[in-house]
């Protein structure tokens, strides 16, 4: 193929349905000649990385027009060096000696060594993290923390993360040319098929990136999303999930689009509402609102079964507390059950519930519920208010906190502030420090005094969880006589 350009600049068109290379690289070089004394540009080095070629030569033209220096650059298999690409010092034209050749064939040995391919990523199994905004970095550094453990839980090997601090957003690409060539090396350098960004994209934010890379682009809202498809078991929970996906597919739902095709399978995109992705507007519409009725029903079916047990006087003990805190651990070691329950985020989101009987033959029904998580998206939060409805009937809520968690203070506060939301802040609580067994001495007396009112436990072992049984006890039969008196 020959590409013929003018004074002003060179069109280079899509080249997606070009015959990829045999080897790892697209088997693509780009030699063009700048009708000046400037060698490579910076877009060079940007269309080297963006078009994924194999290199970019320049030569140059003098003031008679005739040819003058030659340039050329080529991707950098790793970043050793600190640097994404190769560039070469410009010669004369007459003594450009380059053996193309060999030097993809080099390039190809050692890709091959790293198991690195510079191809268009087909398949999903790594993704690179990437954070912009104006918090403070060691901020943005522990939210990238968390994200990194949302990417595990949906299946995917963190590669790599970048973190940019900014003055202000871009609305239009969040972030610039550069720093996004910056990111695509990186991708391509760790074979990474996934960019998941932790701050929730715009629909022109996510339409501009997807324009720029062949990877496939997400948010941390979009990221959730996927878990919960991937978890959700009950007909509420599924329905719940979908909704949730349409309602944030709607604002994106543009024809054509490159970032609406990826949504449409894999990660960020699975699920119930996985064949529905690609509905116009208006049948989207549609379902959102059956699914609004669908739900409501199951809503008055478990109001039934509450009010069943309310008239049974049994009393309710729901446990809270942020995701991957140990909620469902602890049930299954309190009541001998065997429900799900995994070291990784959001292992449960369908409320469970079981009976605990104390010794006395008094009883009450705990119940478990979805894991809290900061910035917990608003539609997220919407979509799963059913879940949550166990929480309104509670007797005492049973908060499990991580306590080896470096940052279970603010994890605490995250869930008080959800409760809050949700006017529940005021409800009799125990605090459950669990996973005591994992914290060293000096750091048990430091949260002993920041938590007086909490109860160290170790979910795993029943025989640490008598005092927290007779807290309980105390809390729940206490405020039942208060209820009562009232």
């Amino acid at each position: 193929m020959v590409i013929i350009g003018d004074q002003s600049g060179i069109l280079i068109p899509t080249l997606e349905r070009l015959r990829q290379g045999s080897g790892r690289l697209r088997g693509i070089r780009l030699l063009h000649t700048h009708l000046n004394s400037n060698c490579l540009s910076k877009e060079d080095l940007m269309d080297l990385v963006f078009l994924r070629l194999d290199s970019v030569s320049v030569i140059t033209v003098d003031a008679q027009g005739t040819p003058n220096l030659f340039q050329w650059t080529h991707l950098l298999p790793s970043n050793r060096e600190k640097k994404p690409y190769q560039v070469y010092e410009p010669v004369h034209w007459t003594r450009a000696g380059v053996n193309y050749q060999a030097s993809v064939d080099s390039l190809e040995k050692e890709l091959g060594r790293e198991g690195v391919s510079l191809e268009s990523p087909s398949e999903e199994g790594s993704a690179l993290l990437v954070s912009v905004g104006t918090e403070p970095k060691k901020e943005m550094e522990r939210s990238l923390e968390e994200l990194g453990a949302l990417a595990g839980t949906a299946g995917l090997e963190v590669a790599g993360s970048l973190i940019q601090r900014v003055s202000r957003v871009n609305p239009k690409s969040i972030l610039g040319k550069g720093k996004v060539a910056e990111l695509e090396v990186m991708a391509l350098q760790s074979n990474a098929s996934v960019l998941i960004f932790d701050q929730e994209l715009s629909p022109t934010q996510l339409r501009n990136l997807t324009a720029l890379t062949d990877r496939k682009v997400i948010d941390r809202t979009q990221l959730i999303l996927d878990i919960f498809a991937q978890h959700a078991t009950t007909r509420a929970g599924k329905l719940q999930v979908e909704m949730a996906q349409l309602k944030y597919t709607l604002p994106r739902l543009i024809k054509q689009d490159r970032a609406l095709s990826r949504l449409a399978g894999g990660i960020g995109g699975r699920g119930p509402g996985e064949t529905k992705l690609e509905l116009d507007r208006r049948k989207i519409r549609d379902r959102i609102s059956r699914i609004r009725q669908e739900l409501q029903k199951l809503r008055k079916h478990r109001e039934n079964i509450r009010a069943r047990r309310q008239d049974m006087e049994v009393p309710v003990v729901s446990l809270v507390g942020y995701t991957n805190a140990g909620k469902s651990t602890l049930l299954n070691t309190l009541t001998g059950s065997s429900i799900l329950a995994e070291n990784r985020l959001f292992a449960t989101l369908d409320p469970t519930s079981r009976k605990l009987r104390f010794p006395d033959e008094k009883e009450v029904v705990l119940t478990d519920t979805v894991g809290f998580i900061r910035d917990l998206p608003d539609d997220l939060r919407e979509a799963f208010m059913a879940t949550l409805e166990e929480l309104s009937l509670a007797r005492v809520l049973l908060h499990v906190a991580d306590a080896s968690h470096s940052e279970v203070e603010e994890q605490v506060e995250a869930v008080q502030g959800i409760l809050r939301l949700l006017d529940l802040d005021l409800k009799p609580q125990i605090l459950v420090l669990n996973k005591w067994d994992l914290i060293p001495e000096e750091r048990k007396h430091i949260l002993q005094n920041i938590f007086r009112q909490g109860i160290p436990v170790s979910a795993l072992d029943k025989n640490t969880l008598s005092p927290l049984v007779q807290s309980l006890e105390d809390r729940v039969y206490v405020s039942s006589s208060i209820s009562a008196g009232a």
